[in-house]
């Protein structure tokens, strides 16, 4: 991609009401664009971002047994009067046809659609265990949308819904989705902390949130440095300074950010919507269920609050838009064309800064600012030499490399 053809540009400034590092430097750097309040268009450095994410995820799910899918936004409000919800959920986005008295609902979540589909299929005990998952947009009338894409009322989310024989299968299935977000997460740069909150409406048993450190956080945790205990704050008997249940070290209390949770539903849903197979003996059973949410553009927001410094973004390779920001200074035109032709014969992805109009200090404040992992320079010094510089986002030193070194790293 050269940056010359790249339609956005960066800035400098940002509104003053404008708090979390975050929300600032995404739209300072060109990835997303504020419409209202809470609803944000990805532009196409955010969205390169995004789809990286996404298929970190459907990676993930799929490693694990999750079958994709791709359920409706707008659900009928029926089903969300079966389970109850639809007076009580406070933030559903609730509308009206225009021909007639039919209303809907925007989907904040799918297990209203996702029980009454698997009811259409499930029939035998044969079919279980199993999983369906979607990678989607939400919708959520919060009350206060804040800190950019952290909390939003038009969102990505990845939700998923296992079915099992019983409690044992659903738990090892449980775990098994426990540690399969460990792994996303850290392949996203974020040590993220499983932490035992609320079944909410739910149920009557724990959930599992998975928190990211951080001072752009609502919730409040408290944790423990030594060990892996964590719990939110709302159901914790303990305060800052008490000992750990666990390892005995001090707990210590951080704000966090939610970005994944998993819920035991038990027989919750399945009764709701009468959902029964024919068990082994010819005996009609429910199936208890799980569902498993990952927000994919929180994931975003929370990873620059965790990666970042004074300058700009600092993105991890996985997931960064592009992996090179090769820049050309003045007399070097020619040379840079070549190395960027070079790479992308091999299928390498670059930013290319082929600005003429810009000088080196702007040229390197948006590669600082937009945060690719390598930033590579060729100007005339560098050719003289047939090198190039090569500078790590995270790091502040350059190196000088040959251009043959550096383009058989790629081969």
């Amino acid at each position: 991609m050269r940056l010359t053809k790249l339609f956005t540009k960066t800035g400098r400034s940002t509104n003053d009401e404008i708090r979390a590092v975050s929300h600032a430097l995404l739209i300072k750097a060109g990835f997303i664009h504020q419409e209202m309040a809470g609803v944000y268009t990805l532009l196409p450095l955010g969205v390169r971002v995004l789809n990286k994410i996404n298929n970190l995820v459907r990676r993930e799910m799929d490693i694990i047994g999750g079958q994709e899918v791709l359920m409706p936004i707008l659900q009928p409000k029926d089903n969300w009067l079966k389970t109850g919800r639809w007076k009580n959920f406070d933030v559903l986005f609730k509308l009206k046809s225009n021909h007639s008295k039919t209303e809907y609902a925007l989907g904040p979540t799918h297990e209203e659609i996702a029980i009454p589909l698997v009811k259409s299929f499930l029939s035998s005990y044969k079919s279980l265990p199993f999983a369906i998952y979607q990678i989607q947009t939400k919708f959520r009338d919060e009350k206060r949308a804040k800190s950019g894409i952290i909390r939003g009322r038009e969102f990505g989310m990845k939700d998923m819904y296992s079915f099992h024989e019983n409690q044992e299968d659903l738990h090892l299935f449980y775990n098994e989705v426990k540690d399969s977000y460990l792994k996303i997460f850290k392949e996203c740069g974020i040590e993220a902390k499983v932490t035992k909150a609320s079944g909410g409406d739910f149920s009557d048993k724990h959930s599992h949130e998975f928190m990211a450190i951080s001072e752009a956080g609502e919730d409040l945790i408290l944790a423990c440095k030594r060990c892996s205990y964590a719990e939110n704050s709302e159901i914790s008997n303990l305060k800052e300074g008490d000992s750990c249940p666990e390892c005995k070290n001090e707990i210590s209390a951080y704000k966090s950010i939610e970005i994944g949770n998993i819920f035991d539903l038990s027989d919750k849903f399945s009764k709701d919507f009468n959902l029964e197979y024919i068990d082994k003996d010819g005996h009609k059973k429910m199936p208890v269920s799980g569902c498993y949410g990952l927000g994919t553009t929180r994931l975003i927001g929370s990873i620059v609050e965790n990666s970042h410094d004074e300058a700009g973004i600092i993105w991890p390779k996985s997931i960064a838009p592009f992996e090179i920001h090769l820049i050309s200074l003045d007399g070097a035109e020619k040379e840079s064309e070549k190395i960027y032709q070079e790479l992308i014969s091999r299928e390498v992805e670059v930013l290319y800064d082929d600005r003429q109009d810009k000088g080196a200090g702007e040229k390197f404040n948006d590669a600082d600012l937009i945060g690719i992992p390598l930033r590579v320079v060729v100007s005339k010094k560098t050719i003289d030499k047939d090198s190039l510089e090569v500078k790590e986002r995270s790091s502040k030193k350059e190196k000088i490399v040959p251009i043959k070194d550096f383009l058989e790293r790629y081969e």
